[in-house]
């Protein structure tokens, strides 16, 4: 009988550990739907998105103080049915597909009981987390959240006074108009900005994995001319701040990189100035809206799936069906008085 590897492995470099362990024979050999006594190992696409969805729980371990040897399946449920900020982060199909796959890791780590598989019979998959359609901005809601950004700088008086506003102002036009994720915006530095704009006046982003989450992919994605304008008055400003380090959007003028939750936050906030009401008033939905805008405008899923940096062609397929928020009616344009 195979001897259970080391946990301690996994308790200091999980990631790490599992990217070792998911191409090999054994990983496929955990699977319920294996028969082949000698298998192959997975395709290295495969590999790829279960790296993905193992980062992603590597990460919430290390940010909860938890490891492979101690998690359970109370602490399980709780990463499959809220995310930091308290909003639904997994629907009810992903959410089983995690479980599925943390209780092959323990299996192969001989943890018994499977803290995975009890919070599988613990839970249900008719009581996971519900799915939720994916929420985009129609085009009117985008030009809402848009106007309702933090202002520019004002006039020549102000100085650098509220230079976190237009941070937050350029960062939420780069997101909404090219694509980024939270953590690519985060991540996004100076080197990746274009400098030579096309002949539509957009400037390219050359997003690489650098300074952002591990799972993010080497891609480029174009910011149109008026998000241009913005971004260029931005790092304008911040090269006059003389912030230290390569970061276009730093937290402070020491160059230190913003959490995700700020991110969270200033967006939640714009989202609120508009006056749209979206159960993920976050980059997420920002995201969504850019790809299925693109999609609208006759772009290519093979040429979205390069812009937004994802592995599959298939990944895109959800965006076709997406639910658009719109205003409603009284508020789609011209004065609303009460009544």
């Amino acid at each position: 009988m195979r001897q259970p590897p080391a946990i301690s492995e996994w308790d200091t470099r999980p990631f790490d550990a599992f990217a070792a362990f998911v191409v090999t024979p054994e990983f496929v050999l955990t699977s319920s739907r294996q028969s082949d006594p000698v298998p192959l190992p997975i395709s290295a696409e495969s590999a790829t998105i279960y790296k993905f969805m193992f980062g992603k729980f590597a990460t919430w371990m290390l940010e909860h103080g938890l490891r492979m040897s101690t998690v359970n399946a109370a602490d399980l449920r709780r990463f499959i049915e809220l995310s930091k900020d308290g909003q639904r982060d997994l629907n009810s199909k992903i959410a089983y597909r995690y479980l599925r796959l943390l209780e092959r890791c323990f299996d192969y780590l001989g943890r018994a009981p499977n803290p995975a598989r009890q919070a599988i019979v613990a839970t249900d998959r008719a009581h996971l987390a519900e799915d939720a359609p994916m929420t985009a901005l129609a085009a009117s809601d985008l030009q809402r959240f848009l106007a309702a950004l933090p202002a520019g700088r004002s006039d020549d008086t102000e100085g650098h006074a509220g230079w976190k506003r237009r941070r937050d102002r350029a960062m939420q036009i780069v997101m909404a108009l090219s694509g980024l994720r939270v953590a690519e915006a985060i991540g996004l530095l100076v080197e990746e900005v274009g400098r030579q704009p096309d002949i539509e006046g957009g400037i390219a982003l050359n997003i690489t994995p650098e300074a952002k989450h591990r799972t993010s992919y080497e891609h480029t994605t174009i910011l149109p001319r008026a998000g241009v304008v913005e971004l260029t008055a931005w790092l304008k400003e911040r090269e006059e701040l003389k912030i230290p380090g390569d970061l276009v959007f730093p937290a402070n003028l020491e160059g230190e990189p913003l959490h995700k939750a700020t991110v969270y936050r200033q967006t939640r906030a714009t989202f609120e100035r508009a006056g749209i009401a979206v159960a993920r008033a976050g980059g997420r939905t920002l995201r969504n809206s850019f790809a299925v805008h693109q999609l609208e405008q006759g772009v290519p899923r093979s040429e979205l799936t390069a812009a937004l940096g994802l592995a599959l062609e298939r990944s895109t397929e959800a965006y076709r069906y997406a639910r658009l928020h719109e205003p409603p009616e009284d508020d789609a344009g011209g004065d609303v008085s009460a009544t």
